[in-house]
């Protein structure tokens, strides 16, 4: 998996650390808060997204009365707290972060998070000892599936995409993967069970741990099979 490979960008959510489950309550408590039922595809509609987008999205979807930046800052104070103090890293992420840096591959973070919640959960786990750089999808001109946040932390890393693996857990951001000309690994995670076979129709290899990594039991994928 690491052949030719000279640095590794790692998506956060459900793909880094285990933080999906939250978002959802998150948005059911917003939404309630508000007198708005839950919508059970939301998840679907705004996969991908960055922070940005998904405020744009909300603002407009639920004729909400907030700014954008005031729902950023909402959903901000809401997670800040988890991220710092009840979001773990995955199982074997640890240890596959110190081979990467033990073996001289550089490492980035690529997500459509906020810059905010990406520094919480990076000080609650000490991530700057491996990550280099870190790009949010706010920071560039589109979110997942497009490719430019990925593109822009090979930049920054200066990394030739073609040199680059990109670690995912949904579909449009191994999507965004693939359409940065890199190499992608699905990352298993309960909350996209239901994307397992289109995720593993779309990445070059499949784990369900980054444990299996040092195993060599990962599921190498042919593109479109």
């Amino acid at each position: 998996m690491l052949e030719g490979i000279k640095a590794v960008i790692f998506d956060l959510d459900g793909t880094l650390v285990d933080s999906m489950w939250m978002w959802r309550d998150i948005d059911m408590e917003f939404l309630s808060a508000r007198n708005i039922p839950f919508e059970e595809d939301l998840q679907e509609k705004i996969e991908g997204m960055s922070f940005t987008e998904t405020a744009v999205f909300f603002k407009e979807h639920f004729h909400l009365k907030e700014s954008v930046e005031e729902l950023k800052k909402i959903w901000n104070d809401m997670a800040m707290e988890k991220y710092r103090h009840e979001v773990p890293l995955k199982e074997g992420v640890a240890d596959f972060l110190e081979y990467l840096k033990e073996n001289n591959i550089k490492t980035g973070i690529a997500t459509s998070n906020s810059s905010e919640l990406v520094e919480a959960v990076s000080d609650a786990h000490h991530l700057s000892r491996y990550i280099s750089c870190y790009v949010t999808s706010c920071s560039v001109n589109k979110g997942k599936p497009a490719p430019d946040v990925y593109l822009e932390a090979a930049r920054r890393l200066d990394v030739k995409p073609g040199h680059c693996l990109v670690f995912e857990d949904i579909v449009k951001g191994i999507e965004a993967g693939k359409n940065a000309g890199m190499k992608v690994c699905g990352v298993e995670d309960a909350y996209s069970a239901w994307q397992r076979e289109e995720k593993r129709k779309n990445c070059d290899y499949y784990i369900r741990s980054y444990r299996e990594i040092f195993d060599s039991t990962y599921e190498t994928m042919e593109h479109g099979a």
